[in-house]
């Protein structure tokens, strides 16, 4: 559900090469059907939990999705699983069964708490990792707006001790999470959330090695800057529950002006949707983000996006797939383009407009309208303008 019919092995496969991506998470694994499929396509290699397809390394993933009611409150959120091996998968997808329908969606619904979650899951493998997923999305990430927690305590209890890491979401960065020191001892890591191939890579986590299963959990474990070496983030504003607003009435809010209508929308006297900022704004304990010790981060925004935009024409349009074919083609991979190619070749072998639209994103010199209600961020980059638009401080 709510995935494009070409999220299959080969389709994967070939957008993680064009992208850069050298290892990928299956999704879905308490799905039957998808699962029959990985075990029957993945090849084990000799790293612990690593399997292959076609030259791209895959660790078996799945999100679930928790709804249940809370001290009279209703719970909805939205957890990542990484297990080592199929049959560790099996077993969870076992206990989980009368909980939730797994044949219905690659995401099931589990009626069932997080703890209990977590219980069912380090019952059966201590050693599993159990990450919240987007966790400042309003409707489903665990510090939401709408229907999270305010700590990871307060979702985990006894277990909270076993969770090392969190997803920041496209809607936020790791400055914004460095301003809650309860995340300090938290590593952040950057997926992409794809429910279609050309979105695999938007985000990625950038390591000094090749890993395995115990070595990505030494690092989350550990926030092992030593081997973690970045995040490759979307821009924050660009995400789309990044401000609040009213999609319905088109209204659109940074935090300061939805509280001074009282998170309520002018235009309909229906709530606003609080965004992720609203939400960091709320929970922040520091005004500076404290970013001795952690894992470093770059901010970009898609090629098949900067193609589009230099070109005038939609991202998923035919001159901008051929685009990005021949470009990722000619130089290896789309990461190479955006983090590595030097700007002497980009210009020398790209159309102006977008060797220089690449430039600019690497000099963080865009301008992004927020997202906001579900409707994503809209990129502006300017032509000739030197200065940075985008800075840390006007996130804040």
């Amino acid at each position: 559900m709510a995935t494009s019919k070409h999220m299959e092995l080969p389709f994967i496969a070939r957008e993680a090469k064009a992208k850069g991506v050298n290892l990928v998470g299956t999704g879905d694994f308490t799905n039957p059907g998808w699962l029959y499929i990985l075990e029957k396509e993945l090849k084990e290699t000799n790293r612990k939990g690593i399997y292959e397809f076609e030259g791209v390394d895959f660790i078996l993933s799945a999100e679930v999705c928790n709804i249940y009611n809370e001290k009279g409150q209703t719970k909805k959120v939205h957890s990542l699983i990484i297990l080592p091996d199929f049959e560790m998968v099996k077993r969870f997808n076992k206990s989980i069964r009368r909980f939730g329908k797994l044949e219905s969606d690659g995401r099931p619904i589990l009626s069932f708490s997080l703890r209990d979650l977590a219980e069912t899951l380090f019952s059966i493998y201590e050693d599993a990792l159990l990450i919240p997923a987007h966790l400042w999305t309003p409707w489903f990430g665990l510090f939401g707006s709408r229907s999270g927690f305010d700590s990871i305590n307060d979702a985990f209890g006894d277990y909270s001790e076993k969770i090392y890491a969190i997803e920041t979401g496209l809607s936020s960065d790791p400055p914004m999470n460095w301003l809650l020191s309860s995340l300090d001892k938290i590593t952040l890591i950057s997926n992409s959330d794809a429910h279609s191939p050309p979105n695999i890579g938007r985000e990625a986590n950038c390591f000094k090695q090749a890993i395995d299963y115990f070595i990505l959990l030494k690092i989350l474990k550990n926030q092992d800057t030593e081997i973690f070496d970045y995040t490759v983030e979307f821009f924050p504003q660009e995400g789309k529950y990044h401000y609040d607003g009213h999609r319905k009435c088109n209204v659109t809010f940074h935090p300061t002006d939805s509280k001074k209508h009282n998170n309520i929308c002018p235009e309909c006297g229906r709530p606003l949707t609080l965004g992720v900022l609203h939400r960091i704004y709320d929970l922040a304990d520091r005004e500076e983000p404290k970013s001795e010790g952690r894992v470093g981060y770059k901010r970009l925004i898609p090629l098949r996006e900067i193609i589009a935009y230099s070109l005038g024409v939609g991202s998923k349009t035919r001159a901008v797939e051929d685009t990005y074919r021949k470009l990722t083609t000619y130089f290896g991979n789309e990461f190479r383009i955006l983090l590595d190619l030097p700007e002497k070749d980009l210009l020398a072998s790209t159309e102006e407009r977008i060797g220089q639209s690449v430039i600019r994103v690497r000099e963080e010199n865009v301008e992004i309208r927020p997202g906001y209600d579900g409707v994503y961020g809209r990129i502006l980059i300017p032509e000739k303008n030197p200065a940075k638009v985008v800075t840390q401080q006007s996130l804040f």
